[in-house]
């Protein structure tokens, strides 16, 4: 049986300017449990978690960016940008369909994502909620969701 590298996918997720290093180190369990590829952090640096049990970061690529204009220079070759922020603009997160190749990025939860990202994302998407989730929460939410619905190509 061949395999289409391309035709299966990936997805990354990563925090711009974490507040909380407790927030990524559940972040990171999540995502090696529900399939990340990669995970990422820009602005401040992840240090090792005891929430962090499984060792996600050995176990998956970690990289770091100083600065946004970095990151998205480096972005997967023909992977969306999805933010995820409480916008008018953004797409509700129960009607979104997640593409193949993906890159969710995410901001602290008392400033959310830079204006510089929430423009550059490809696409917005947000919960029906009134205020924001805490971030490792709201990371989780959107890579189960990802793994119920699964993919769809863009």
């Amino acid at each position: 049986m061949q395999i289409d590298n391309l035709e299966q996918g990936y997805f990354g997720i990563g925090i711009q300017n974490g507040k909380t290093p407790e927030n990524l180190g559940v972040l990171w369990r999540s995502a090696q449990n529900l399939g990340a590829s990669f995970i990422f952090t820009i602005g401040n640096r992840y240090h090792k978690q005891a929430c962090d049990t499984h060792k996600a970061v050995g176990a998956m690529p970690y990289f770091h960016y100083d600065t946004f204009e970095d990151f998205y220079k480096h972005l997967p070759k023909s992977a969306l940008l999805i933010g995820v922020e409480l916008t008018d603009e953004a797409e509700l997160l129960s009607d979104f369909q997640h593409p193949r190749r993906a890159v969710y990025l995410l901001g602290a939860e008392d400033h959310g994502l830079s204006n510089e990202a929430i423009e550059k994302s490809h696409k917005l998407i947000k919960f029906q909620s009134t205020f924001s989730l805490n971030v490792a929460v709201a990371g989780s939410i959107v890579m189960y969701d990802r793994s119920v619905k699964g993919t769809v190509i863009y």
